[in-house]
């Protein structure tokens, strides 16, 4: 046998060896994750059952128990994220069967599904109705995205009324991402990380260019003087089904605002301004306070040959806007060129760098 084929049959074992014990942490981690979720929603539920009123009860039992397990435990025990908890062992009472002595989960559907997917999952009302899409996730190897566009769609309700339920499940697959469980995406699942407290690192999410980009403008922004407070890098924001990060977010004190600022690398489309929009709409309703203005965001597109700066307002505030904010903040142009400039530097030294280690 030749050295080059005895390096590749080396290589392919290897390669087995870690994909398997990747796929094993994969399974671990999951299958511990969902079993202490549903044993913490197991224990809420009895506790609440001990209360002379549960529902009067139940209101003050999750606040308390959410700030006290954030500060032992670090992010992920939010006053929602306690209520899925708690619904989870509702809807499903008598899942302690499918778990062995040792802990482990059996072969089940629940084995191979994410807290993410069953957080999907429980919004549905109908128990037939979550049994199918359970099976089905599994059985298809729908990813959560997958998973909320085929219960968004009435997937389920549209097969249930066909007669001919073929082009119903033909159209369905065209449209739809399948994908298998990827350990290395897994363990960076914000959900996977709050549960193990593992910091979420910023390098999860932005590639060197957008980095050096944003360090950049934050030093710029605060070395401007007009009021600019830090909050915070990489925001961390999450819907009952989806997780956001805000490259960066100010507190202007003269404003009385927040500022929140995402850049894209590449051109400006249609779904950035929307996003924006939305990141603002969130943004007032879970930070704002009474006595603060409404948030404005700050949408940055670069592109090799030109860079798109837009202020982001929502419809009612736009005057307010026009009138105020636009004394303290800088313009569209100012911030143009400061991106232009930072990404022909930022991407000079990159290159010269990776020439350099190639001499």
């Amino acid at each position: 046998m030749k050295p080059a084929e005895n390096h590749k049959i080396l290589f392919e074992s290897i390669k087995e060896i870690l994909e398997n014990a990747r796929s094993y942490v994969y399974r671990t981690v999951n299958s511990a994750m969902v079993q202490a979720y549903w044993k913490v929603g197991r224990l809420i539920v009895e506790d609440e059952q001990k209360g002379e009123s549960r529902a009067e009860y139940g209101k003050a039992v999750i606040p308390e128990l959410s700030a006290r397990l954030n500060a032992e435990f670090g992010a992920g025990f939010s006053e929602q994220s306690l209520r899925n908890m708690r619904l989870f062992y509702q809807l499903y009472p008598n899942l302690s069967t499918v778990w062995s002595d040792s802990g482990s989960i059996h072969s089940t559907p629940w084995s191979k599904l994410t807290w993410s997917h069953i957080k999907v999952i429980l919004r549905v009302e109908k128990s037939e109705v979550r049994d199918y899409y359970l099976e089905e996730t599994v059985a298809s190897h729908w990813s959560v995205r997958a998973l909320e566009r085929q219960i968004q769609s009435f997937y389920y309700e549209r097969l249930l009324s066909s007669r001919d339920k073929q082009p119903v499940i033909q159209k369905m697959i065209e449209k739809t991402e399948t994908l298998d469980p990827n350990p290395s995406d897994f363990i960076k699942d914000p959900f996977v990380l709050e549960f193990l407290n593992i910091p979420q690192e910023t390098r999860y999410y932005e590639q060197d260019v957008e980095t050096a980009i944003i360090s950049h403008l934050q030093e710029f922004l605060l070395e401007l003087g007009n009021g600019f407070s830090f909050v915070a890098r990489q925001k961390h924001i999450r819907t009952e089904t989806s997780d956001f990060y805000i490259d960066l977010v100010f507190y202007h004190i003269k404003l009385k605002c927040y500022v929140l600022i995402d850049l894209k690398i590449g051109p400006l489309a249609h779904q950035d301004i929307g996003q924006m929009d939305m990141y603002v709409r969130m943004y007032n309703h879970l930070e704002k306070e009474q006595e603060d203005n409404p948030s404005i965001g700050i949408i940055l597109c670069s592109e090799k040959d030109t860079t798109v700066v837009k202020y982001s307002v929502l419809d009612e505030n736009k005057r307010l806007f026009a009138a105020k904010y636009m004394l303290y903040l800088p313009s569209e142009e100012q911030l143009r060129q400061l991106i232009e400039q930072d990404r022909y530097l930022i991407e000079r030294q990159i290159s010269d760098k990776t020439s350099r280690n190639d001499i």
